[in-house]
């Protein structure tokens, strides 16, 4: 089963490409990031007609999370828990039977967190990755493959960025920014790139501005964590960096995960 993530940066935007990379790419399930529509202006249509089932969790011109699967999702999952108040659409849950085995795919936008001095805005990621490490404890007590999937929005080692000194007072990268991943990592998930190749540079996103694309100042941002149900079935993890040269390309790459369920 091959499982990606992207942040797509609008998919009407971008609908072209999506659709020319899921033929390409052939992904099974895929976590979908910043989709910047409501649910009903998803462009679903297009993309079922490619043998994909749509869920989406829309938002009004930011935001906003998706599924698409070749297989019916028996279940989702729409906000992540723990703050009703909380109405930015960054998460959405889907569980799927597999050969008789069910199989959690979550796709997450987490916060960007800058300038990190905003009194709401770092408050608001550090509080979001806390409830997302409360929700990762509750499901690994049901042992099965999770695959927490999406764009992060943290650079977890300095090896990750181009330039750590250009990076160490972002919100990405902030001590307990990297603190609250590696809690995931302590709970028990396996980040899929990383447990796959040491490689560097390997990154997943670019800026627009300043040629960061072809002078490769880049960052790795997106990733899949994998519950150990789901990290004993990894197969391979790869980073489709070609997709970025396309054009009207997203600033982020699809990032894929080979899991032999």
């Amino acid at each position: 089963m091959k499982i990606a993530t992207w942040n797509i940066n609008g998919v009407r935007a971008r609908i072209d490409n999506l659709l020319a990379w899921l033929k390409e790419s052939q992904p099974d399930i895929v976590a979908l990031q910043e989709i910047k529509c409501q649910d009903e202006a998803f462009p679903r249509l297009e993309i079922e007609g490619l043998g994909y089932h749509v869920e989406t969790h829309g938002q009004k011109g930011f935001n906003g999370v998706a599924l698409l699967s070749k297989i019916r999702p028996d279940e989702i999952n729409r906000g992540l828990p723990g703050d009703d108040g909380d109405e930015q659409s960054r998460f959405i849950e889907g569980v799927f039977s597999v050969k008789g085995r069910v199989v959690r795919v979550c796709s997450i936008y987490l916060p960007n967190g800058n300038p990190p001095e905003d009194p709401v805005k770092y408050p608001y990621k550090l509080a979001w990755m806390e409830r997302l490490a409360l929700f990762a404890q509750d499901r690994l007590a049901l042992e099965e493959p999770i695959v927490l999937a999406g764009d992060y929005n943290v650079i977890p080692e300095p090896h990750d960025c181009w330039d750590v000194k250009v990076w160490e007072n972002d919100a990405l990268y902030l001590p307990p920014t990297r603190q609250a991943f590696r809690r995931l990592e302590n709970l028990g998930f396996t980040d899929a790139v990383r447990a796959s190749t040491d490689a560097t540079p390997l990154y997943t996103f670019w800026d627009y501005q300043g040629g960061c694309w072809p002078k490769n100042f880049g960052i790795r941002i997106d990733h899949l964590m994998l519950s150990p149900e789901a990290a004993d079935r990894l197969v391979s993890a790869q980073v489709e960096k070609h997709v970025r040269n396309w054009e009207k390309p997203s600033d982020h790459v699809p990032v894929v995960a080979h899991l032999a369920v």
